[in-house]
């Protein structure tokens, strides 16, 4: 393993629109070691405060996509936790990678 491998990326996404109001994912995956190309990351944390309340969320990143003239992103996609009676969804993709 080449400490140059291992690295992060940035996480700030809108959930979607429920019980009319949303919240922000903002947060970092957990580093992922190995092969740029075949690798994913875990992530989690705790959205946004928003009309009283926040969600918690957490999982698992797709493979890395290329981006043009280097680096990398993911996609991820999941839902909160349910809190005051209801939950929310999210989709995005994570920002470049980060070396630590």
């Amino acid at each position: 393993m080449s400490w140059e491998s291992v690295h992060v990326h940035s996480i700030f996404l809108p959930t979607t629109v429920d019980d009319r109001h949303l919240h922000y994912l903002r947060s970092y995956t957990e580093p992922a070691t190995g092969g740029i190309d075949d690798h994913v990351h875990r992530y989690y944390g705790v959205t946004t405060y928003n009309f009283g309340h926040v969600h918690l969320y957490r999982g698992q990143t797709g493979p890395a996509k290329p981006l043009p003239g280097g680096g990398h992103y993911h996609l991820l996609e999941g839902e909160t936790t349910v809190d005051r009676g209801h939950k929310h969804s999210y989709q995005g993709r994570t920002g470049r990678n980060i070396r630590r």
